[in-house]
């Protein structure tokens, strides 16, 4: 299990490197697949076994209460993409690609951040 949080934990960082080099590459894919289902799915699935797998998980990290609130934080993330339904979930991505401009590389040294620690806390 610690290695599908590690496979995450790459992704996230990897995802950040390329948000912090040109945005617009993972943007432009968004945009273009915003009205697509299968992106409002898989933003509550990812959520959602991301969230199960911290929990699952936490006490064999190296910040386990951390971990653990990271892990609650993504299942409510991902119950509240399910709640609030497809066209308020299209509403959202249109507002936040309003942002990519000014803060988009901004997001991507989070998620660079994020994702080392991610590794950093299974490995």
């Amino acid at each position: 299990m610690n290695i599908l949080i590690i496979v995450f934990g790459l992704l996230i960082f990897l995802a950040g490197i390329l948000l912090i080099i040109n945005p617009e590459v993972i943007f432009k894919v968004l945009r273009e697949n915003s009205d697509k289902l299968w992106l409002h799915i898989g933003a509550i699935v990812m959520r959602l076994l991301l969230g199960v797998l911290l929990i699952y998980q936490a006490s064999i990290s190296k910040f386990p209460v951390a971990v653990e609130v990271i892990g609650w934080v993504a299942i409510f993330a991902a119950i509240f993409l399910a709640v609030i339904g497809r066209k308020n979930f299209k509403r959202l991505i249109s507002w936040a690609f309003s942002l990519v401009k000014p803060l988009g590389r901004i997001g991507g040294i989070l998620a660079l951040c994020f994702g080392s620690f991610l590794i950093y806390a299974f490995v």
